[in-house]
């Protein structure tokens, strides 16, 4: 059952699941970083939240330690993969 909710800049909205996210307030976030539009805003949320805002970041990660954040699943590895690889990096392993 969906639940009427406002976020704090008072935007009101319904959601069905426990997620605080507001839908409009996420469409307005601009990634801090370019690596971080690629993905989906789950996994992108899940990388900003364990503090993964820069490729340096992200490169000291293993797969299962970027798998083990709540938000991010096996379809962003490879796009994760993609851009290191461009900026001559890999996930640690």
């Amino acid at each position: 059952m969906k639940t009427l909710r406002t976020c704090p800049n008072g935007h009101k909205y319904y959601k069905s699941s426990d997620c605080p996210t507001c839908p409009q307030c996420e469409k307005a976030h601009i990634p801090s970083a370019d690596f971080l539009a690629i993905v989906s805003a789950p996994a992108r949320r899940a990388l900003e939240n364990a503090g993964i805002t820069t490729l340096e970041k992200l490169a000291d990660k293993t797969k299962e330690e970027l798998l083990s954040l709540h938000g991010l699943g096996p379809s962003s590895i490879p796009k994760l993969m993609a851009i290191l690889k461009e900026h001559g990096r890999q996930l640690r392993d």
